[in-house]
């Protein structure tokens, strides 16, 4: 069992510091990004994206930013910050410091207004492929493992470099991309999920 700097033992949910999850939805119940870091199905995905509509839309803006879940798998709690349009929740387990996500999402929302100079859901519209790459360069399997927003735009940008770089000409530079992304992720993003092949033309396999 883990302990703490005493030596105590503390149970697996007071250790746990990673998210669950993260999902942005707007004010009119539109889900623009969803990432899940703990393995769900696929219905246990729909109904959590069904409850963070139900449960966080309604809330009146000096009420409570957490809330309090269960489910199958346990409790866990909802941590949530609105940003003009949209919201930011966050699934974290029942041991994890609410206040150290707060600050969690508003780090990831920095490195969002950072890259695209003062982020609007229009952005996550058009560029959900960029907004995936800046989450996945701050947090890894729901940890936080990079907090330098600089560092993090700076990885992007030469990620883009090097993409432009390898282009050819005539190809959609954005679709190179796809080689990094999850099968859940291309399908947010309208494509058909495969990897590209080495051989002329860019085709699938």
């Amino acid at each position: 069992m883990p302990t703490d700097i005493t030596g105590e033992a503390v149970s697996s949910a007071t250790a746990a510091v990673g998210w669950n999850f993260i999902v942005l939805v707007s004010r009119q119940g539109k889900v623009r990004l969803s990432e899940f870091f703990t393995q769900y199905s696929d219905s246990d995905k729909k109904r959590i994206l069904r409850e963070i509509v139900s449960d966080v839309l309604p809330r009146a803006p000096k009420m409570c930013n957490i809330i309090e879940k269960s489910d199958r798998k346990g409790t866990y709690k909802l941590v949530y910050r609105r940003y003009a349009s949209l919201y930011f929740v966050v699934g974290v387990p029942d041991g994890m410091n609410e206040l150290i996500v707060l600050e969690q999402i508003h780090l990831f929302v920095e490195a969002l207004d950072g890259y695209f100079n003062s982020v609007c859901e229009l952005d996550l519209v058009f560029s959900l492929h960029k907004s995936l790459l800046i989450l996945f360069e701050m947090f890894v399997g729901g940890m936080l493992c990079e907090n330098n927003k600089r560092e993090v735009l700076k990885n992007i940008v030469e990620a883009e470099e090097l993409v432009e770089d390898l282009t050819k000409p005539g190809e959609d530079a954005a679709s190179q991309l796809d080689d990094g992304l999850s099968f859940q992720e291309q399908f947010q993003l309208g494509r058909t999920p495969g990897r590209r092949t080495g051989g002329g033309g860019g085709g699938r396999r």
